[in-house]
């Protein structure tokens, strides 16, 4: 089998997104202090950009969670290898998501940040995949993009640990030889 990646969200669609992401996203934290939540390793790149346009302090923390190990098809089963290493209590947390699939992995990380108390809780995910919706109690706050049914890589997405650091996100098709 052959692998091909072929362009859905070109470097600089993803780049204007996260401007108004950007802009949206400071004005509803508008005085506020964000905590940062990224989900590893995915989210990474999108966090970092978003980040780097807001216009209030930021501070960062990750999360690290296992559901797909090497396939294509998450496996319902949600870990968290890797907790928050400071405490969110009484913080204006932004969760930072690649992307929302099945939505159990958004709804387990819910019910685990909020029990720990935050003065408000907000959902960012650069990517959004509603036909695949299986669980539909956590609605993401911000949207980058909603896509097609397809299994995407780049800008921080992977397939195997492969394809992180194209700059631009593309639908993975494996092809006969």
């Amino acid at each position: 089998m052959k692998e091909t990646v072929e362009v859905l969200i070109s470097e600089q669609g993803i780049a204007k997104r996260i401007d108004e992401i950007a802009e949206r996203v400071s004005k509803d934290f508008e005085g506020k202090t964000i905590s940062l939540i990224c989900v590893l390793k995915g989210g990474v790149m999108f966090m970092v950009d978003l980040a780097k346009k807001l216009k209030q302090t930021v501070e960062f923390d990750f999360l690290d969670i296992s559901s797909y190990g090497n396939s294509t098809e998450s496996s319902g089963i949600i870990k968290i290898d890797k907790d928050l290493e400071n405490p969110i209590t009484g913080k204006h947390v932004l969760l930072v998501e690649d992307i929302i699939d099945s939505g159990r992995t958004l709804a387990h990380l819910h019910r685990h940040l909020w029990a720990q108390g935050p003065a408000e809780l907000k959902i960012c995910t650069l990517l959004d995949k509603p036909d695949r919706r299986v669980d539909h109690s956590i609605t993401p706050d911000y949207v980058g993009f909603v896509i097609p049914d397809e299994f995407v890589v780049g800008y921080g997405l992977d397939y195997a640990q492969r394809y992180r650091n194209l700059s631009y996100i593309g639908i993975l098709r494996f092809n006969e030889e």
